[in-house]
């Protein structure tokens, strides 16, 4: 069942998220003071090491405070996540050399996103000493609720491409909310426009697309060991426990709302074998899912301990145990609707905001099983890793 650790950071926020779910999902916008309160809590700061004034968290416990935040509300966890993952990356790209403006952004509790998708194309110019950015990037979940944005630009005329962080309200920054898809409909999976924004050169590094080679080297300088792990592989491992969040949260919804229920011609639901079937085989989906990604987790916060490396066979484990985990939630989420049926929609529960919400969740791009299948199958051949990502 749902992780109720009352130890978890996010604890005492949990009733006030979920209690504005609903208004989220039809809003399209996770509320203010929720955002305003995680920014304050300490949830922020788990994936930051303590040289730059964070948590230092292991990657199973944010695993657990981000299955708690899904299972209360999708969205505000699918934001979340992106922040701490995607400020995983920074301080893996950003290096040691720039460690005091990482620690900046921990000590203020800053929110990090990182519009990269599809379609994106910003270009840059140098100017004395600064850089000067136009064009657009896609894809930024929480992008509205953000304080910095990371951007990947390519010169004008050149192929190589760099990156930066700035603030989101910097001049010639605009954040357009286009996000209207069915799932996680507050996420805030905006476009971020640039129009002549500035950068000093100073805050400008290369970016490698092959990045996570470039940081298992030894030569590289890492802010600490945790920094060579692949974010891609973590945000695929964290993305599977709030499948689990969601999931299980509907579990527990509909074993409680069927207890009293009826069917058609009088039958109590609850003596029915089919729901007993259906739910039981659910459960022990969720059982599996959590226990194997949690698992995954317990591998890499070794690995980090003990100071270890981790190679491109451990990367495309990762995104191989995620993708198994989240096929597991979806089968039993569609074990779930089987049991509630028509009937069970229609008497107004969570589940279809739930079922609506995780349909984002199993075709993002990081752990799609398209991508996954076929990366991990070649490993399994001794074939080169062929994913840029």
């Amino acid at each position: 069942m749902t992780n109720r650790n009352s130890t978890l950071h996010v604890a005492p926020l949990l009733d006030m998220i979920r209690a504005q779910a609903g208004q989220a999902d039809a809003s399209r916008s996770v509320a203010p003071e929720v955002i305003a309160a995680l920014k304050q809590n300490d949830v922020m700061r788990l994936s930051a090491s303590r040289e730059i004034g964070g948590l230092e968290s292991s990657i199973g416990a944010i695993g657990q405070e981000l299955e708690a935040v899904a299972a209360a509300c999708g969205s505000t966890a699918w934001c979340l996540w992106n922040h701490l993952c995607v400020f995983h990356f920074y301080c893996g790209q950003l290096g040691a050399t720039h460690a005091d403006w990482l620690r900046d952004i921990v000590g203020n509790r800053n929110w990090v996103c990182f519009p990269a998708g599809a379609g994106t194309t910003v270009k840059a110019r140098i100017e004395g000493g600064e850089v000067v950015l136009n064009g657009e990037a896609s894809f930024g979940s929480g992008g509205r609720y953000a304080d910095w944005i990371g951007v990947i630009y390519l010169y004008e005329g050149q192929r190589g491409p760099h990156f930066t962080l700035l603030p989101t309200n910097q001049p010639g920054v605009h954040i357009d909310p286009t996000w209207k898809a069915m799932s996680l409909r507050a996420s805030a999976t905006d476009h971020v426009r640039y129009t002549d924004v500035r950068v000093p050169l100073a805050q400008v590094t290369p970016y490698t697309v092959r990045f996570r080679d470039l940081f298992r080297s030894p030569e590289y300088p890492v802010v600490h060991p945790r920094y060579r792990e692949d974010w891609v592989g973590l945000s695929d491992l964290w993305l599977a426990c709030m499948a689990v969040g969601v999931a299980d949260a509907a579990l527990v919804e509909a074993c409680s709302g069927i207890q009293d229920r009826v069917a058609i011609m009088g039958t109590k639901m609850i003596e029915r074998p089919t729901i007993h079937v259906n739910l039981g085989q659910a459960g022990a989906m969720i059982d599996m899912a959590r226990g194997g990604i949690y698992n995954a987790c317990a591998r890499i916060d070794a690995r980090i301990n003990a100071r270890q490396t981790p190679s491109e066979g451990d990367y495309l484990e990762q995104l191989a145990a995620s993708m198994m985990a989240l096929r597991l939630c979806d089968d039993a989420m569609r074990l779930i609707l089987r049991v509630l049926g028509g009937n069970g929609l229609r008497e107004g529960q969570t589940f279809e905001r739930r079922y609506r919400d995780f349909q984002a969740m199993p075709i993002h791009i990081n752990a799609h099983p398209d991508r996954v299948s076929e990366a991990y199958g070649r490993h399994l051949l001794g074939l080169p890793s062929e994913n840029p990502f």
